[in-house]
């Protein structure tokens, strides 16, 4: 997973100096609908609209926002009914990928996430051509501000963590797919500050490329993230310190 905890930590960097606050208020309303949907309005009782709460807040979404993407969810606004895709395709020189796209157009998502492969040297494949190069874990991020890392390891495995990684001013906790609600729960109970969690696809084996071609790949997934539908992306491509720090220049 260090190729992805490399890109992650680019990413989150990207993150602090976006000025498109828009299209991130568009992508938080859409995981509160989301999580609303499936476990209700009420965040006490669902951790995942919980947790996109307090996303929203930390990117000073206006309240009303936010309670007009919950009500969505539950059924009490209308508004366009929200499906999850998933896309498989390849990169250059084979590197695969998987997108998850949230979309109230399926058509549009589509159209989006095809273009982005051909103008990029890829191309979309069918179901099944990539996915069973991966598999899919929990991915939390915990503030590492004031914590005692043997501390927050121990209530990460007892709760059925596979890993926890330091990196950066965070705490990365890794889980399998069917641990990740339980971790994430421990952790908010132990008052650790969780600042974002997900089910993320991770590739079995990584695959080296010459830094230029893994930079034109890396080109090609930020394109894909940069897609409003798009609500995340994952490759089996290894980002190696040269890599990372190429394409970081």
């Amino acid at each position: 997973m260090s190729g992805h905890s490399k890109w992650s930590t680019i990413k989150r960097k990207k993150e602090a100096v976006d000025a498109k606050r828009g299209k991130i208020f568009t992508r938080i309303a859409k995981e509160l609908t989301i999580a609303a949907r499936e476990g209700g309005g009420d965040e006490t009782a669902n951790s995942r609209l919980a947790l996109a709460i307090d996303k929203a807040k930390s990117a000073n979404m206006p309240k009303d926002n936010i309670e007009r993407a919950i009500k969505k969810g539950t059924g009490e606004l209308e508004g366009g009914q929200l499906e999850t895709f998933t896309y498989e395709g390849y990169g250059i020189d084979g590197i695969a990928f998987i997108i998850e796209v949230v979309t109230d157009n399926k058509n549009r998502a589509l159209a989006e996430v095809k273009n982005a492969f051909n103008k990029n040297g890829g191309s979309l494949a069918s179901n099944g051509s990539v996915a069973w190069q991966f598999e899919q874990k929990g991915y939390i991020t915990v503030s590492a501000e004031g914590v005692d890392f043997d501390e927050i390891f121990l209530v990460a495995a007892d709760a059925g963590a596979d890993d926890v990684v330091p990196e950066d001013d965070v705490i990365i906790v890794y889980t399998p797919r069917e641990a990740y609600g339980a971790v994430e729960r421990a952790l908010r109970e132990a008052k650790y500050k969780v600042e974002d969690g997900e089910l993320r696809w991770f590739a079995q084996n990584e695959t080296a490329l010459p830094v230029e071609k893994a930079m034109q790949n890396m080109r090609l997934l930020e394109r894909l993230e940069d897609l409003d539908d798009v609500e995340s992306v994952s490759s089996n491509l290894e980002i190696s310190e040269e890599v990372a720090m190429a394409y970081d220049g």
